[in-house]
């Protein structure tokens, strides 16, 4: 069993935390025993007890980390999944996928169709298509900066979007109680509804009344539990499920007024070639007229299962295997657009089309997938519920009911994790090739509907609050301080309680209102033992709405990342902490990647922690800058108080070649580079293979080269003084620096430190210095300058003379405009019979004051 297949697939860690080391400390929660690789020769010569106590740290650390995570994993798993335990481990998750699909389908007497093939020739509006799929998630960052529960932020909340929450008070608390409480007679059944409705209405008339406010926001993380598979149940969606006008004019039940078709709307994407079809059946007719190389070899090129002319003559067109067909076309097709119309491809084209979806369709795949996600829901209810003997066992202090209960959160943690890997890959799975259940249009309903979602939710948290960025199922949020949050609701019957989330409860109700599927069909299946009843099977209809949002939070703090460059934003990149002061979220920053440079990944991690200190913005900036200054100072000074090694440690990169040397040719980048010159330094055996590790420094020489042709392996440093001073001179142009010729070249006289100050310059910028700019503060490192766009962006904050946008003096018009009608319409409701001077003075007078007031709103 190979613990590093369920690292890869099942661990949700990040890439560069896939070590045997890094995966202890995370899992296990101990360093074991480290030794660097380049000691290992000599500790094994000379304190081989070293040597075999890190061998045996490495075997301890594997055993308990299987037999801790790995697996249970495989024995839950292969309980459900017809494939031995080591395929269990092996396989994607695509494949696990088809294979539970595989034993549902049998069970339901259900041919299992076909691997998916790709249609060889697909037309679109009279061009060859290159390529089709659809639009998937939306993600996008909205804001930058630091955002801190304790530091006042500015609010410009919309008093109406409080008034609409005022007005349907009732209707989402109701809704909680009835369908998240399970509560049948809802607020009737709760003995303090009054008390808490007007708690929750006398916060929001507060902000309603004040919607420009400044105080301590609530940081929370509003997402879908679980979202794509809970759109697939909702929707009954499942690929032998898209139909067609065709399927449905041949079905028993097509009638007038018929409800068991669903259409959903999706948006598809394709890149087509500028060639038209008249031009395309040009092309191919030429070719179909043209003679071709004899394959290589019996059996076709490369055993491709060509057909040879006889005596091994050239081929025919039809001679040829289609993939041989759709390569020269292709070739040709290309050859020939970028000569005629100076391209090959057109701009992708999106549209939106509408799929069918039948709510009668055998429901295998439907109820495969419900399953596996009850399955899921199960063990995180499990793992709740040992998270509470374990609370209850520290308090009571028995050392083994707390191991138990510690390994058991453990067991179930890692099993719903598991278990979250392959519920996801339902809908990835529909759109992998050769797949069996195969359909573009169910994956682009999928992301399309989530999409929706996540947009309504946006519109309505940006009219509450502020949204600092967009996931593909959830929305990070800073909402005002005194926005309503937990209640506790008590049931009169029984004394239970039920705690409720006010921002999940509204999201709830809207997600409910527009994605409510009221159009389930469920077929009535007789009595276990009974025949059928004569006649068309009867379905019955229902409401299905299982998409629900969930809160986590809220959070002590969230750092955003700004870019370099204008309107543009950097998505998927943000710290989150806890409250206290553990990282809760680390996500795209270089401190997760393997390889990138040492001395930015130091920085993000040392820089990250003091982003929680300070009783201000400004203090905040100010002790994050002195981080910044200390690394600044080390580059400034060429590491003067470093060792050489401790310095190349921190300016030395790592790259791992994927493929062979050989594979590379033509190509140019600093690991190639580096890969050459350890070819010619240490012989071309030790490099012919993929997998080798690439670290390298850039040199300052030659300066007319591109950054990749002056990468240096870092082992020439370790060389003998003669060999390394003779490469050096010949990759760095001849100058190697001071030293003797006894000795080897210092590191600081040959790397490039301008192009390493640009790279932590670079890092500054966007996480420090371009945020602080956006919030209003000036530079906290004036070494590092700011780009040229943003000193004019800090021009146009700063003016006092701003200029008005046309469109919010249509929105003012428009808003005045609707006062005034409705006060007319009040007037006119009020006096049927006619109006007097008085009332109608009282009339202009109002309606004199309407525009205004509409006017400080939108203020």
């Amino acid at each position: 069993m190979d613990c590093m297949h369920w690292v890869d697939r099942d661990s949700y860690l990040p890439q560069g935390s896939r070590g045997l080391k890094a995966v202890t400390k995370a899992k296990l929660g101990y360093d074991p025993v480290e030794v660097a690789p380049e000691d290992m020769v000599r500790l094994a010569r000379e304190t081989p007890q070293a040597m075999a106590s890190y061998s045996v740290s490495d075997a301890v650390a594997t055993y308990y980390l299987y037999m801790t995570y790995v697996h249970p994993f495989i024995f839950s798993l292969a309980t459900i999944i017809p494939l031995p335990p080591d395929e269990v481990l092996r396989k994607g998750s695509g494949t696990l996928c088809e294979q539970l699909l595989m034993v549902e389908a049998y069970r339901a007497n259900i041919v299992c169709p076909n691997k998916h093939l790709s249609e060889r020739e697909s037309l679109y509006r009279g061009h060859l298509l290159e390529s089709e799929t659809y639009i998937g998630g939306r993600v996008e960052a909205l804001e930058s900066g630091v955002f801190r529960s304790d530091l006042p932020l500015r609010f410009k909340c919309k008093p109406a979007a409080y008034q609409m929450l005022l007005d349907n008070l009732d209707r989402d608390l109701s809704y909680a109680l009835r369908h998240e409480a399970k509560w049948a007679g809802g607020p009737e059944e709760c003995a303090n509804y009054g008390e808490l409705r007007a708690a929750i209405a006398a916060k929001l008339e507060a902000l309603r009344d004040t919607p420009n406010r400044e105080e301590c926001p609530l940081l929370y993380h509003l997402d879908v539990a679980a979202m794509y598979p809970n759109i697939i149940l909702t929707n009954r969606l499942q690929p032998s499920a898209i139909v067609t006008e065709e399927d449905c004019a041949a079905c028993d039940f097509n009638a007038p007024g018929k409800t068991c078709l669903r259409e959903m709307e999706w948006v598809w994407r394709g890149e087509h070639y500028s060639a038209t079809r008249s031009e395309y059946m040009q092309i191919k007719a030429q070719l179909a007229s043209e003679t071709f190389a004899p394959a290589a070899g019996a059996g076709g090129a490369g055993g491709a299962g060509g057909l040879d002319g006889p005596m091994g003559q050239p081929r025919t067109w039809g001679e040829l295997t289609p993939d041989e067909q759709r390569k020269h076309l292709q070739d040709r097709l290309k050859k020939y657009c970028q000569k005629v119309y100076k391209r090959v491809l057109d701009k992708p084209v999106t549209e939106l089309r509408v799929a069918g979806i039948c709510q009668r369709e055998n429901a295998f795949y439907i109820d495969t997938v419900r399953a596996f996600r009850d399955r899921r829901y199960e063990y995180k209810g499990l793992g709740k519920v040992w998270k509470g003997k374990l609370d209850e066992a520290k308090a009571g202090g028995n050392p083994i009911r707390i191991q138990e209960a510690a390994d058991m959160c453990v067991l179930y943690e890692s099993l719903q994790l598991a278990h979250k890997c392959i519920l996801n890959s339902f809908y990835g799975y529909v759109m992998r090739k050769g797949a069996r259940w195969y359909s573009m249009e169910m994956a682009g309903v999928v992301t399309y509907t989530g999409a929706n979602i996540i947009q309504r939710a946006n519109k309505l948290v940006l009219d509450l609050g502020r949204t600092l960025e967009l996931d593909t199922d959830g929305i990070w949020c800073a909402l005002p301080g005194s926005f309503p949050e937990n209640y506790k609701f008590k049931n009169s019957k029984n004394g239970k309680e039920f705690k409720l989330s006010y921002p999940c409860c509204i999201l709830n109700v809207m997600v409910a209102q527009h994605n409510t599927n009221s159009q389930y069909q469920t077929l009535v299946k007789p009595p276990p033992g009974q025949p059928a009843p004569p006649g068309p099977p009867r379905y019955v209809t229902s409401s299905e709405m299982s998409i629900e949002f969930e809160v986590d939070g809220p959070y002590r703090a969230m750092i955003l990342p700004a870019s370099k460059e204008e309107g543009k934003s950097i998505k998927k990149r943000y710290a989150v902490f806890n409250h206290d002061g553990s990282l809760a979220e680390l996500k795209g920053f270089e401190v997760k990647r393997r390889g990138e440079l040492k001395l930015i990944k130091v920085f993000q991690a040392e820089v990250f922690e003091q982003f929680l200190s300070g009783g201000t913005l400004e203090e905040c900036y100010r002790a994050v800058a002195a981080v910044a200054d200390r690394w600044l100072d080390l580059l400034d000074t060429r590491g003067v108080d470093l060792e050489d090694e401790e310095l190349l440690g921190y300016i030395s990169e790592a790259t791992t070649m994927s493929k062979a040397l050989a594979e590379y040719e033509g190509r140019k980048s600093c690991a190639i580079s580096t890969a050459n010159r350890l070819a010619a330094f240490l012989g071309d055996e030790r490099i012919k293979d993929k997998g080798l590790n690439c670290t390298y420094v850039i040199a300052r020489q030659p300066a007319t080269q591109p950054t990749s042709e002056r990468a240096i392996p870092v082992s020439i440093f370790s060389a003998e003084p003669a060999v390394a001073r003779a490469w050096l001179r010949k990759w760095c142009g001849g100058d190697v620096g001071s030293g003797g010729p006894n000795g080897v070249p210092d590191v600081r006289d040959i790397v490039d430190w301008a192009y390493y100050r640009e790279r932590l310059g670079s890092a500054i910028q966007k996480i420090i210095t371009i945020p602080a700019a956006l919030q209003g503060l000036p530079n906290p490192v004036p070494r590092v300058k700011h780009p040229d766009w943003l000193h004019k962006r800090i021009r146009e904050r700063t003016d006092k003379c701003q200029q008005l946008r046309l469109t919010d003096m249509l929105s003012r018009m428009r808003a005045s405009a609707a006062a005034a009608a409705a006060g007319k319409e009040q007037q006119e409701e009020g006096s049927p019979g006619g109006r007097g001077e008085g009332e109608q003075d009282e009339e202009e007078e109002e309606d004199g004051e309407r525009p205004r007031g509409a006017e400080g709103a939108d203020e």
